[in-house]
């Protein structure tokens, strides 16, 4: 049977996951010959649009990586054996 209140422990998993992220907030900073390159090699009108894909890119790995963090520290020190 499943806990009455997992729902609630999802959310707050997923709003801990989103502010650990902001806690690693700094994205890589690009020059200006790489951002140019970068703009040109995907089509992009402005360095606005290559920051904003830079950061959803950013974003979307660092909360993979604490995904897999996190769910290796639950399941080797607090996960319950069922046995």
């Amino acid at each position: 049977m499943k806990h009455p209140l997992e729902s609630l422990i999802t959310a707050g998993g997923i709003l801990l996951m989103a502010f650990l992220s902001c806690l690693l907030l700094p994205v890589p900073t690009l020059n200006l010959a790489l951002a140019d390159r970068l703009m040109s090699i995907f089509h992009l009108l402005d360095l606005n649009q290559l920051y904003t894909i830079l950061f959803c890119l950013w974003f979307l790995g660092l909360g993979a990586v604490e995904y897999f963090v996190i769910r290796f520290i639950w399941r080797r020190w607090f996960s319950v054996e069922r046995g």
